[in-house]
């Protein structure tokens, strides 16, 4: 025999030898997991209706929102069963749940089913029509619900109504996925769906979400609610199922992929019955800056400080007041509320007009606008000016709120000069004032300013860790006045969270991102950590930014702000009293001229805790100047500031 051969045989051995060992392998060491792993293959699994979500709490561990868990019926499709066997399902179900009447789109559903599809609604020419392409199959069907008469649906009894709905509610979605058909039935209810063991029919719990401070802040930790079409494609990609529910606004919406919950997973039994695989399993919770008590501390002294206010005159437009609490070196925010006085003596949270309701801030922004002075070298520290008017070519005079007579830099803040403005904004177009000129400024002037601005995050989104943040309005007019209006606060617009992080700014020399979260945590394990984010810093030499605290502080020593605070809190803070417009009949225009308070701050001075926001919109008009100091935002910052302050304290 030739060696090849041979060889050829004894190949043919080895490859028999190898293969005989390798089916008893399978065959006995490896048989049960190749086995469970055919069976896992085939088998079908399904996932539940609904999973806790993540909780949201204060930063004292204080539960602001948790779920409830609620008794629901369920429905499963079962495969290969029939319309008419749905239907006795449906009609089952409706003789002992006390559910709603269906609509009139569902009750011509229901109709169709039970009179053959509603065939004899059609006219033999509709069908050649149809053949002939000339009438379409969704076409036959909108004749078909035009032709079904109030009298035909007469014939449906109550019983028939309710299955209706029921039949309705089985088949809305996909076929795959669990309906829900009841949420919430009595104990009784609930333990007879389970007894009569109803084709396709399940109990499983579902959850709600319950928030335990009423409405306090409710507006900003957001809702629960169905995918909207828009982010349909967003969601499937992440794997969720059209008829799962998610964060819809704000904070629910924010830290949706952390607070959503991981379904209870079953196995589709050959019956199709179920078998609890795993059950389901809550979100990482999220933990917010924000402590509850201070939350309703302010929003107390809000409504308190509206209703006395209301008894003094000229405040027929006033209706709206914002406080904003903030840590400055973290840009965490500890509180913020907006309150609304309604027509009926009620109160409305409109805390998220926060982010996205802008106001002219007047005087306050007066920290950031004298920067331009320092940083171009307009002004210099100590040297004095005496206080007067301005008046441009074919503008009325400008003048400060009264005659201030010899100021510097420190003086202009601490008594909120008009005219030391004007000049820093004459100044930068590089001439010198004189009356009745053409001052001949420039887009590059407003940059100049805005880019100074939005330094300190006027006119800029802060990056607040809520959806749909807007910036206030950015004038797009360029004019010898309105370049003069920007200096001092009275042309640009900026929401109440933008007057934070400027605030915050000063205190600081950077620019911090703004955050609600403090951390997410899961099982007590912290997962994610809120991180001092620097967005920029200050372009403005120490000495300057010192300079503008120390102004600042005068403020509230010896200035406007005397008495917003106490003198022991050693505060920083500048008011402002800006022009506004109201639109008193709601027809869309503006047509009276309002007075908005306003006063930004942060204390102590050299080692800030806490930052305070507080604006009071239309607070008086025209003809109330002499009470704008009383029922603008002075009390209400004192009330804040003290309760903050007696926390330090402690």
């Amino acid at each position: 025999m030739k060696k090849s051969k041979v060889f050829g045989i004894l190949l043919l051995i080895l490859f028999f030898s190898i293969l005989t060992i390798k089916l008893i392998f399978l065959n006995g060491v490896k048989h049960e997991y190749y086995e469970d792993l055919l069976k896992n293959k085939t088998q079908v699994y399904i996932n539940g209706t609904s999973a806790p979500r993540g909780r949201i709490i204060d930063c004292n561990g204080k539960v602001l929102v948790d779920n409830i868990g609620v008794n629901t019926i369920i429905y499963h499709k079962i495969k290969g069963i029939t319309s008419g066997e749905e239907i006795n399902i449906a009609r089952t179900l409706a003789s002992f749940l006390n559910t709603e009447l269906a609509n009139e789109s569902e009750l011509k559903n229901f109709w169709l089913v039970l009179n053959n599809n509603g065939k004899n609604l059609i006219t033999e020419e509709e069908y050649q029509l149809l053949e002939e392409r000339k009438l379409t199959k969704d076409d036959l069907e909108r004749l078909k619900k035009e032709r079904i008469t109030e009298e035909l649906l007469s014939t449906l009894d109550e019983l028939d109504q309710k299955s209706a709905h029921i039949y309705a509610l089985m088949n809305a979605g996909y076929n795959y996925q669990n309906k829900i058909i009841y949420q919430n039935p009595s104990p009784e209810e609930y333990a007879l769906v389970l007894e009569k063991g109803i084709p396709g029919i399940t109990g499983e719990m579902t959850w709600e979400r319950v928030y335990n401070y009423n409405d306090t802040l409710k507006s900003i930790l957001g809702s629960i609610g169905s995918i909207s079409k828009e982010e349909k494609e967003e969601y499937l990609k992440k794997g969720y199922e059209l008829s799962d529910i998610v964060g819809i606004s704000y904070l629910e919406k924010e830290y949706e992929d952390y607070l959503k919950g991981t379904k209870a997973l079953y196995r589709v039994n050959k019956d199709n019955t179920l078998n609890l695989v795993k059950e389901a399993s809550r979100g990482n919770d999220l933990v917010l800056a924000i402590d509850i008590e201070t939350q309703m501390k302010v929003e107390e002294i809000l409504k308190e400080k509206i209703l006395a206010k209301k008894n003094y005159r000229n405040t027929e437009y006033y209706k709206d007041s914002y406080a904003i609490v903030g840590s400055p070196s973290t840009g965490e925010i500890v509180a913020m509320a907006g309150v609304r006085l309604n027509d009926d003596g009620t109160f409305s949270d409109i805390t998220s007009n926060i982010i996205n309701t802008s106001y002219t801030m007047g005087s306050a922004v007066k920290g950031a606008t004298i920067s331009v002075g320092y940083k171009n070298n307009l002004i210099e520290m100590g040297k004095y000016i005496t206080d007067s008017c301005v008046k441009l070519h074919l503008v009325p005079y400008k003048c400060s709120h009264a005659r201030l007579g010899r100021i510097n830099d420190l003086d202009a803040l601490a008594q909120s000069s008009n005219y030391y403005q004007y000049m820093i904004a004459i100044n930068l177009v590089g001439k010198k004032y004189y009356k009745d000129m053409v001052l001949g400024a420039t887009k590059e002037h407003f940059d100049i300013y805005r880019d100074t601005l939005k330094e300190y995050g006027l006119g800029t989104l802060t990056g607040i860790d809520l959806p749909n943040e807007e910036i206030g309005i950015i004038g797009s007019t360029i004019a010898d006045d309105l370049l003069l209006n920007l200096a001092i606060g009275q042309y640009d617009t900026y929401t109440p969270i933008e007057m934070l992080q400027y605030i915050n700014s000063i205190a600081t020399g950077s620019r911090l991102k703004l955050s609600l979260m403090q951390s997410i945590v899961k099982d007590d394990q912290v997962i994610k950590k809120n991180s001092q984010e620097v967005l920029n810093k200050i372009n403005l030499d120490p000495i300057y930014l010192d300079r503008i605290r120390l102004g600042m502080q005068k403020v509230l020593q010896e200035g406007t702000g005397r008495g917003f605070t106490n003198q022991a809190l050693n505060a920083v803070g500048k008011t402002g009293t800006s022009e506004s417009f109201y639109d008193a009949d709601n027809d869309g225009k503006v047509d009276v001229e309002t007075i908005t308070s306003t006063f930004v701050g942060y204390f102590p001075k050299d080692n800030p805790e806490y930052s305070v926001v507080v604006i009071t919109p239309n607070i008086s008009h025209k003809n109330g100047k002499d009470n704008t100091k009383y029922y603008g935002a002075y009390k209400i910052t004192r009330a804040i500031t003290d309760y903050l302050g007696n926390i330090i304290e402690r």
